[in-house]
């Protein structure tokens, strides 16, 4: 595996603020985006990703819902599901996202900002902002998206009582083909499984 990409790792180093302003905003949405972290890059080394690759996934995963920054407090922070007008507010998060992380004109902006952008595309293209499906998709969108699923999942929100492992591993290879990869979920099932991330829950 090559080592990460020096231009990214100033990058990540640069956008941590943004991860601290998350923070300040809504604790359980940085909490979550440093354990999408930690599962997408168990995943992009167990895939082989480049140093360049590894470094454009640090960033886009640990920052995926930076957007949320500008979602209204009345909605993000609701504590019943939202109805379909506040879920199309929440689903701009991706492009919001985007276009937080571009403004930051660092090199390497540019790449992990598509990343961000395309974090809930699904693969069999009926996902959102743009629909893409398959390889369309980038290799650190969809490595994100798994990841991201998995712990949304295991981890009790306001509206949703939380899974344990067995029925989140179920979800998930039920969206399997349509959600999400299906070699990305084969390397998936197997690291989760002694992943320090997976859910204590029984």
């Amino acid at each position: 595996m090559e080592s990460e990409d020096p231009i990214f790792t100033a990058l990540y180093t640069y956008t941590k603020a943004l991860s601290v302003a998350l923070g300040y905003r809504d604790l359980l949405t940085r909490l979550h985006s440093e354990r999408v972290l930690g599962l997408s890059g168990e995943i992009g080394v167990r895939f082989g990703l480049s140093g360049k690759e590894l470094g454009i996934l640090k960033i886009a995963a640990s920052l995926h819902d930076i957007g949320k920054i500008g979602i209204p407090d009345h909605i993000l922070l609701k504590t019943s599901q939202p109805d379909e007008a506040e879920w199309e507010k929440i689903k701009l998060h991706c492009e919001m996202g985007q276009g937080i992380m571009a403004a930051t004109d660092i090199e390497g902006a540019q790449q992990a900002s598509l990343v961000i952008r395309h974090h809930h595309e699904y693969y069999n293209g009926q996902g959102y902002p743009d629909g893409l499906s398959g390889e369309e998709i980038s290799i650190c969108s969809r490595i994100i998206s798994i990841a991201d699923s998995y712990d949304a999942m295991a981890v009790t929100r306001s509206y949703q009582n939380v899974k344990n492992h067995v029925e989140v591993m179920a979800i998930l290879h039920q969206e399997t083909g349509k959600k999400h990869d299906p070699e990305l979920m084969l390397i998936f099932s197997e690291i989760i499984e002694s992943s320090e991330f997976k859910a204590t829950r029984i």
